[in-house]
């Protein structure tokens, strides 16, 4: 071998060896900082996610207002952000060594939640559902819609599978499907549903957007124009939640976003939940 082509294999030799290594991972950031695509994606799983900074959020006991979670259990939640201009997708990962997504009597679901403030401006509100006058918009995920969107059904057995069922109004034999006295005796033993309670399904979708203008005041927007997509993974959940930018969004500008988890089989539910402040949210300049 000469003493040039010893040269070439030293130089070049560790630069092809590195071809096949993985691609270096996302840099983690102080802020969650939304990166501009051209689509936004909408799974979990999308490769899309794969070159997304990510930002490393600690969560804190929701301590201030009964009832109040006074034993911390999540804590902290991972966020990427991508936005094409006019919608942002987060996507949350934490940890959850359980899957809590049945609506049964005496358990709780898995959740999480984005929240931003209504209006933009230096002076935020307080993080805690904002103030009055001074309101925020939530976008709210829980597993247990998630699982009916992916295809769990809403009988006795599909919630409690094994379950014998000696007689239960909805399925009653007697009741030709689908007739008038079937629906008429459905809702006769749904009394959510007969008075359009949201809450009560069908559901088409996870998530539900939400306003507040402090600590119980929580109340459905108008209307829910956000989207999302929620995965079992090995260790916890991913969810992705898509929904408009927050107002005053500007290429290269900052505003705020909070995040909200909630264990279901920690007993957490409503404001029982492991939280984080505001939180930087800043967009790529220029895009």
């Amino acid at each position: 071998m000469t003493t040039k082509s010893l040269f070439a294999f030293v130089v070049l030799g560790p630069a092809f060896a590195g071809l096949g290594c993985r691609a270096a991972a996302p840099p983690v950031t102080p802020e969650v900082i939304a990166v501009t695509r051209q689509t936004l994606p909408t799974d979990p799983a999308d490769r899309a996610w794969e070159d997304a900074p990510i930002h490393e959020s600690p969560l804190l006991l929701q301590d201030l207002v009964e009832p109040r979670l006074m034993a911390a259990s999540t804590p902290s939640v991972r966020v990427r952000a991508i936005t094409d201009g006019t919608r942002v997708a987060f996507r949350l990962d934490w940890s959850d060594a359980t899957v809590d997504d049945r609506p049964v009597a005496g358990a709780f679901t898995d959740a999480c939640a984005v929240q931003v403030p209504a209006a933009a401006g230096p002076d935020v509100p307080a993080p805690q559902m904002g103030e009055a006058s001074r309101p925020v918009e939530i976008t709210y995920w829980r597993a247990s819609w998630q699982a009916v969107v992916d295809g769990r059904g809403d009988t006795i057995n599909d919630i409690h599978p094994g379950a014998t069922v000696d007689h239960y109004p909805f399925e009653a034999a007697s009741l030709e499907d689908k007739s008038s006295a079937q629906q008429e005796m459905a809702l006769r033993y749904a009394p959510a549903r007969a008075l359009g309670n949201a809450m009560a399904g069908p559901r088409d979708r996870p998530v539900e957007d939400l306003v507040a203008d402090g600590p119980g005041t929580l109340k459905p927007a108008a209307t829910t124009d956000s989207t999302g997509r929620g995965r079992r993974v090995a260790d916890g959940w991913s969810v992705v939640i898509v929904r408009r930018l927050p107002a005053g969004a500007q290429p290269g500008g900052r505003g705020q976003v909070a995040f909200a988890i909630w264990e279901g089989g920690h007993q957490e539910a409503g404001s029982r939940k492991m939280r984080t402040g505001w939180v930087i949210l800043a967009r790529e300049a220029g895009k």
